[in-house]
Order: C-alpha cells, then structure tokens, then sequence
C-alpha cells in the first residue's frame, strides 16, 4: 500500500462535491454556490488587452501586480476605512488559497482553530492539512455565530478563530456589535481573527462589517475574492491582508505552492474593482429576490428555515432522508452535516440560480419534504 501523510488522511473529499458528482446531467443544481452572472465586460476585456499586449505571458510579483494591490487598497479604504498599504495585500489564486495562506502561516501542529459549526467546509479541512485541531461551536438558533461562544472555546491552545459574515453555508450576517466583539476577542486574548469576507456585497439586511475596522492590536487577517464579488468564479482571484509580518510568513507559503496569482486574472479583477459595480446591485437585488421566492415557497411546504440576510444560501430545517428524496427527483442540495455536525438535520440550498428553475426546485423539494412526513 502506498504511504500517504497523516495529515492528508485526516481530510475527506467535500461533501459539496460529492453530491454535485452524484446527479445526473439533467438535475437541477441547488448544491454549487456560483452567481449565475457573467462576468463584467470590462473586466473581461482588461484580461484580453493584457494578453494580446503581452503582459500577461510572464510571471507578476508574488503579492500580485502594483495596480491590483492598489485597487484593492482603495476598495478596503473605502469601504471599510482601513488604511491599508497595498505592500500588505498578496493576490492569490481564489479566496481558498488566500485561506490556505492564512492556515499556513499561523497554525502549528496541534494549535486549536475555533470555527463555526455548521462552517465553510475549508475551515475545517485547511486547519488539518496544517496539522492543527478544529474546534467546532455551534451557532445560535438564526445561524449567527455568538461572541461569547468563539470566547468561551479560546484555550492556551487557541491561536485562531474564523469569522465568516456574510456566511457560507448559513446565509447570516454578524452584526455590527458582533462584530466588535470579535475584534475585541481577538485583541484581549492575543488570538489571531480570520475574517472571510467573500460575500462582503451581497447582503440584504443591515451592513457587512470587518473585525478589521475595529480591531486595536495586530490581530486581523482578511481573506477576500473577486469570485463572489463581481461573478468571477472560475478567474480564481483572491486575496488576504494583514499586517506586514504576517503578510511575509504567507508569501513564504505562496511563493512555493503558487509563485502567484494568474495573470490574465489579475489584470481583470483590477478592472472589476475599478470599473463600473452597477453589476453588484444588480447580483444583489436578484438573489435577495430569488431568498424571497424561496423562503415563501418553503413557508407554503411547512418546511421551516432560518431567514438568510446575505450571501445566497440557505439553510432550511429538514427530516433525515431528505437530500437523498431530493437527488432521486432531479435536484440536488447539500446535506448540512457536510458543513458540520451543527448542519445536521439541514440542508445548505444555493439559489444562485435561474429563477423558473429554483421555482421548480421549490416544487420538487416541498414533494420530498411531503413525502418524509
């Protein structure tokens, strides 16, 4: 038998993946969370002009092209306020190897990371492949990740916790008082905060806040994408930021797995963060529809869900069986334990998709729901 790593046999394929293999060509697919957007025309064609020019034939920088970095730096000022120099960002590729950066970088074998449960499936997988220890909280009962439980799991072997607002798999946001405590978690206990704030603007109620604007001390890293933001899916541009010395430990980890950040997407994402975002509101508004469209088809089957205020997940309360009655109809959702054992018993739907297609995956869900009772 071949020898594998400790490490790697701790960690399973994801959950998300395997329902998506197990479907049929036809079904309609609730289980991938993409926007069902193009990606901005000006962004796109910065990627051609940058190619056809030659500029995108050789390797950037490791932290990523000047003009990116910069943009980036502008959209944090604006939006968050922070003053960021944009020597601390790095370009990776998608948010999931800025998150890997930030594992790496910070995560000795056997530390303690605490993450929310039900979570991103990364958090967990990406604390492992770095040798540490997950440490799951449950969230409260609207899916909203409590202060005083990340707090009360911080242990002398605590080094991080993740923040996820707006959040995946869940739909919720933290507020803004949540949101300061997090930050001030993270000053009083010297424990390192790493907020992933992939769906910064897509949120329906209240505002996206980052512990970053309020954190005193240097205990704050930022992970982000143009993926979610601007429908980049499959660009896979991401980045993190942080203080200077903690930007240097997760180059040292990028420059050996990627050396950086695709070219040709680099140049795009400086356009989509640049150019014209009426595309964000038009993304927002229409997943806050179809949230709306969904919840009221769930409320007409009985089927009980928490109400999402952003992202475009949700996480409805379902009996055992449930996926499974699903998938042999033609649609597929998300087992919610794949997210955690606090997913149990849910499920994670994506409507990020066409609305005459979720109407109808509405439809078969509340069949499969009728059918378990």
């Amino acid at each position: 038998m071949p020898k594998f790593s400790d490490r790697i046999e701790r960690v399973e394929i994801s959950g998300i993946r395997e329902v998506f293999e197990a479907a049929g060509d036809d079904a309609i697919n609730l289980g991938i969370g993409q926007p069902d957007f193009p990606t901005p025309e000006h962004a796109r064609r910065a990627a051609v002009d940058a190619i056809e020019a030659g500029k995108a034939d050789a390797y950037t920088a490791n932290k990523g092209i000047a003009p990116l970095r910069e943009a980036i730096a502008e959209k944090h000022r604006a939006d968050q306020g922070v003053d960021l120099d944009p020597a601390n960002v790095v370009a990776t590729a998608g948010g999931s190897e800025a998150l890997h950066l930030a594992m790496e970088a910070h995560v000795s074998a056997g530390d303690e990371v605490v993450i929310p449960d039900p979570g991103f499936v990364s958090y967990d997988a990406l604390t492992k492949l770095a040798g540490g220890e997950p440490v799951p909280v449950t969230l409260r009962e609207d899916l909203t990740l409590d202060p005083a439980a990340v707090e009360a799991a911080i242990t002398d072997d605590t080094v991080a916790f993740v923040v996820n607002s707006p959040g995946n798999p869940t739909g919720a946001v933290s507020s803004e008082e949540d949101v300061r405590e997090f930050a001030r978690i993270a000053d009083e206990h010297d424990v390192l905060c790493i907020s992933d704030e992939v769906y910064e603007y897509t949120v329906f109620e209240g505002e996206h806040y980052s512990p970053m604007e309020f954190a005193e001390e240097d205990s704050v890293v930022v992970v982000n994408s143009a993926s979610k933001l601007f429908s980049m899916t499959g660009w896979r541009l991401g980045w993190v930021y942080g203080s200077a010395e903690r930007v240097d430990r997760m180059v040292r980890v990028h420059q050996y797995a990627q050396a950086c950040a695709s070219a040709p997407a680099q140049y795009a994402a400086e356009a989509a963060l640049r150019g014209d975002r009426d595309v964000v509101e038009e993304m927002t508004d229409s997943f806050e529809r179809r949230r709306d469209v969904l919840l009221e088809g769930f409320a007409d089957a009985g089927i009980e869900c928490p109400v999402p205020q952003g992202a475009f997940y949700a996480m409805p309360r379902v009996p055992e069986g449930f996926v499974e009655e699903c998938l042999d109809r033609g649609v597929i959702v998300v087992p919610g334990e794949a997210f955690g054992e606090g997913g149990r018993g849910h499920a994670r739907v994506s409507y990020a998709t066409d609305e005459e297609d979720l109407r109808e995956a509405i439809s078969t869900m509340a069949e499969a729901y009728e059918a378990l009772q």
